[in-house]
């Protein structure tokens, strides 16, 4: 924590951990025709997804996405292009990597990958969705409702929330995260942008309370 972060509490990060583990899934993994890494801040993605590709869970692999005000100094050329180079890196090929380079919000992974899929040939039956822990139930809501008719498994770095933390160096801003994606979670399916997740009361009140709290950077307006 730097000097000029807020001290989290102990019932704060309780709170925080209640959330994290609803964002996820917890999917068994299992073969799937395709896998989608989901562009963002977060390098550990490619990692994961050359390490289930080498685990035989998929043939094929499209990064996806293009740059956000919050990748752009990290990842100049797109996250896709710097998740597929980072994939090569660790052993993928290249002939099993699809490049989506624009897509700008999860809606837009999913379209502009299903269109990167078809053109070239490929219409799955089943997709490994995969993403930043903190994200796949965003993700897997949004896939659901754009791409209904297949089958959706997510996956992630199975990271604690405290390594996760101890990886981003900054544990106010996890926090923030954390809380904003479950703002979208509630608030996208009002929109059409997403399936609707239930949530249970447990960790609808620790995101209340990490609001009013003031972990809130990364609300929607």
């Amino acid at each position: 924590m730097t000097d000029n972060q807020q001290a989290i509490t102990e019932e704060q990060w309780q709170q925080a951990k209640l959330i994290w583990d609803y964002h996820q899934m917890h999917h068994a993994l299992r073969p799937c025709d395709v896998a989608i890494g989901l562009g963002s801040h977060d390098l550990g993605v490619a990692a994961f997804s050359a390490e289930l590709y080498h685990q035989g869970l998929f043939p094929r692999l499209v990064f996806t996405g293009g740059n956000s005000p919050t990748t752009l100094a990290r990842f100049p050329r797109g996250e896709a292009v710097h998740f597929r180079e980072h994939a090569l890196s660790l052993g993928v090929p290249d002939e099993a990597i699809l490049l989506e380079p624009n897509a700008t919000n999860t809606g837009e992974n999913i379209t502009f990958s299903r269109k990167v899929l078809a053109t070239a040939g490929l219409h799955p039956q089943s997709v490994l969705l995969i993403s930043k822990p903190y994200m796949e139930r965003r993700s897997f809501a949004t896939a659901r409702k754009l791409w209904p008719e297949i089958e959706i498994i997510c996956a992630s770095e199975p990271l604690a929330l405290d390594d996760y933390v101890k990886a981003i160096g900054d544990d106010k801003l996890v926090i923030d995260m954390l809380v904003g994606d479950l703002q979208r979670v509630i608030e996208y399916p009002k929109l059409g942008f997403a399936i609707p997740q239930e949530i249970p009361e447990v960790v609808h009140a620790a995101y209340e309370a990490l609001i009013r709290a003031g972990f809130d950077s990364r609300l929607l307006a």
